[in-house]
Formats: C-alpha cells, sequence, structure tokens
C-alpha cells in the first residue's frame, strides 16, 4: 500500500472531481434558470445529458481500458472533462438565454464522455495496482471516501460559488480535472506487463458479458436496479430540495448549499459505517440493504404527508441513512460475487444503471412537481419499494 501511496492519490482525485463536476450545479439550477430564462425541465438537462452519455460510454471505457490499459484511457478522458467544461464557460460568458443554453448541453455532453471514461476505470485500476485483496479493499475504500466527500461538498462549495458568479462552478471544473491529470500523469505509473489485464477482443469482450449475465444475471440486474434506485432518488430529491428551498424559503448561497448537504452528510456516514460492518459477509450485506430500502421507502412516505422544511429535511436525511446503507452493500455483493478478472466489466455496468438514475433523477421530478408534493413523494415510495422487493426476493448471489 505503502508503494502506491501517491498512485492511489491521485487515482482518489478523479471521482472526487468528477463528482463535484456534476453535483456541484445542483444548488446553483435555479439560478441557472434565471439567468439563461428557460423552464426547470430545461435546466434538468443540464445534469441529464451527462449522464445519458455516460451510460453508453461507460461499457465502450471499460472494454477500451481493458484492451489498450487503463491509464491511456484516463488521461485523454480527463482531457475531454476539462474541455467540455471550458465550452460551458465559454457558452455562459459570451451568449445569453436559449443560445447559451444549447452550447452548455454540448459543453455538458462533452463532460459526461470524459466522466465515463475516468471515474469507471478508477475501480479496476485498484484491482491492478494491489496484489493482495486486503490492500484492493482499502484501496477501494479511500476511492469511495473520495466519492463520498465530494457529495458532500459539492452543494456547499457549488452555492458558496454560485453568489460570486452564477457560471463559477462550471470555471471550476477545468482547472480540477488539469490538477488530477497532473497528479494521474506523475504518480501512477503503468502495471508491469504480467501485471495487467489481458487484452480482449471485442467478440471476446461481449462473449464474457453473456456467459456472466446468463449465469448470474438474476441478483446481477437486481443489483443494477437497485443502484440507478439509489441514485434516482437521491438526485431526484437533490434537485426538489433546491427548487424548494430558494422559491419557498428564500434561502440563497452557501446557507442553502449546507442545508443541501445534511442529507449527503449523513448518507455518506451511512456508507461509511455500513462497509464497515459488512465485511465479507454476504447474508448481512443483502439484510442490511433491504434495511436500507425499507427506510428509504417509509422515509418518502412520511414526507408525502408533511411540507414544513425541519419535518421535511428530517426525513430526507432519514431517506439518506437508508440509501447509504444499502449502496455499500451492493457494491460488496459485486465486488464478492464476480471473478476478478471480470469485475471490471460488470463494474462498468453496474456504473451505468447508477448513471440512468441520475440522468434521470431531476428530469422526472421537475414533472412531478407540477403535479403536486404527494405525487412526487408516493412515486419516490413506490420506486424505493420496488427496490426493497429487488433486495429481498431476487439478490441471491449465494445459491
Amino acid at each position: 500500500m505503502k508503494k502506491n501511496k501517491g498512485a492511489l492519490v491521485a487515482l482518489a482525485s478523479i471521482p472526487l472531481i468528477m463528482t463535484l463536476g456534476n453535483s456541484m450545479l445542483l444548488p446553483i439550477l435555479p439560478q441557472i434558470s434565471r439567468e439563461l430564462d428557460i423552464t426547470a425541465f430545461q435546466v434538468s438537462m443540464i445534469i441529464t445529458v451527462y449522464g445519458l452519455i455516460a451510460i453508453l460510454m461507460i461499457p465502450i471505457a471499460g472494454y477500451l481500458s481493458d484492451r489498450f490499459g487503463r491509464k491511456i484511457v484516463i488521461l485523454p478522458s480527463l482531457i475531454l472533462a476539462a474541455a467540455g467544461g471550458s465550452v460551458c464557460i465559454a457558452a455562459a460568458w459570451l451568449m445569453d438565454g436559449e443560445s447559451a443554453y444549447w452550447v452548455i448541453l454540448a459543453g455538458r455532453f462533452l463532460q459526461g464522455i470524459g466522466a465515463a471514461g475516468a471515474f469507471p476505470i478508477v475501480l479496476p485500476f485498484v484491482g491492478d495496482l494491489f496484489k493482495e485483496e486486503e490492500e484492493v479493499s482499502k484501496g477501494l475504500g479511500i476511492i469511495e471516501t473520495s466519492n463520498t466527500f465530494g457529495k458532500v461538498l459539492s452543494p456547499i462549495l457549488g452555492a458558496y460559488l454560485g453568489t460570486l458568479l452564477w457560471y463559477a462552478p462550471f470555471i471550476a471544473i477545468p482547472i480540477l480535472c488539469l490538477i488530477s491529470f497532473l497528479l494521474v500523469l506523475f504518480l501512477v505509473k503503468k502495471p508491469k506487463k504480467d501485471e495487467q489485464p489481458q487484452p480482449k477482443n471485442l467478440r471476446q469482450f461481449l462473449s464474457g458479458i453473456k456467459d456472466i449475465l446468463h449465469e448470474k444475471g438474476r441478483w446481477l440486474y437486481a443489483i443494477f436496479a437497485i443502484g440507478g434506485i439509489c441514485m434516482f432518488v437521491t438526485f431526484g430529491v437533490l434537485f426538489y430540495l433546491s427548487e424548494t428551498l430558494e422559491s419557498k424559503y428564500n434561502l440563497h448561497g452557501a446557507s442553502k448549499g449546507f442545508v443541501l448537504a445534511i442529507p449527503l452528510a449523513l448518507l455518506c456516514l451511512a456508507s461509511y459505517g455500513g462497509g464497515k460492518i459488512i465485511g465479507e459477509n454476504k447474508t448481512l450485506m443483502k439484510w442490511l440493504g433491504f434495511g436500507g430500502m425499507v427506510l428509504l421507502t417509509g422515509a418518502m412516505i412520511i414526507t408525502g404527508f408533511n411540507k414544513g422544511i425541519y419535518f421535511m429535511i428530517g426525513f430526507l436525511s432519514l431517506s439518506g441513512i437508508g440509501i447509504g446503507a444499502a449502496l455499500p452493500c451492493m457494491d460488496a455483493l459485486i465486488t464478492e460475487g464476480i471473478e476478478k478478472e471480470n469485475r471490471g466489466t460488470i463494474t462498468s455496468l453496474y456504473s451505468s444503471m447508477r448513471f440512468i438514475g441520475v440522468a434521470l433523477g431531476p428530469p422526472v421530478v421537475s414533472l412531478l412537481m407540477i403535479r403536486g408534493h404527494w405525487v412526487l413523494f408516493g412515486t419516490m415510495a413506490a420506486v424505493g419499494l420496488v427496490g426493497g422487493l429487488l433486495t429481498l426476493f431476487a439478490v441471491t448471489p449465494d445459491r
């Protein structure tokens, strides 16, 4: 672990930056909507287009990293993410209204491609760098901690930057990507030839995916869906809170960011605690994951009956705890249930499903908000219930 400490720091910078690059836009979406004179649905697409292209590109990036190497995929991806941020800056600075909006979407499209080739590749890269399973687990724990820290920091940083200049979060993205690029370039060394993943041609790659899904598809599909559900609720709720805190409670800037960070901080603490508790116990993973989904569903139902801000923040924080408990269980079940040589492929598919949740959350919630408070949270509760049932009946990897 000590030998590759610098490499691990460099790789841990990637999920932190990719999380910031997406999530710190959430608190300023209402501000962007006003500046560009666009609807809530249109502004939600700034998050969605990033996720949609990532969904398509993540499996391709996974294949390319197996075929040509992890580092050679990550470095150009960071450049693409920085270029996408630069396009957004140029549009915001030089253009107005819907013209700027469409160019910003194009920039976010580029960022999504960059994100697809960066963060998902980090997970199998850690496996390449370390030989011992214990070292791999510790390394993945550091990567996940960086990811969750980014989730907590992003609403605070995004809201603060928004008070300086409405497109300031876009400016931060290329700077952060450049820092990460330099760290990876100089600190991450290419694994020795005998430690690198064996290259596969496209036919072997697709055949391997087909075989794994045929053998273990039932519980893998369930975990993919649960990961997507968790991200759908997380980003949907954050979008709703961002809109509500500003329009109904006149909260702006850093104060709004701190409120948004409350459920995320509890999600992160629950994720960290859950990861510590489960160890390698698959039965515990299943039941802790089920308990998390039950907590999420119950919190959504109760929130649907009360619009008070303190009540709502409290129960949305409980839903964050439920999601935080479930996610590390799903991550660990995939890690423990899939052979090492196939984990990169399955991890990329799982990441794609989570990005589907990220992409769908804000636009779906923007449409449900028009229908009413109970319709919104009733839908969220129904989605959580589906996740709970899948965990209970379909997640059976030991079989």
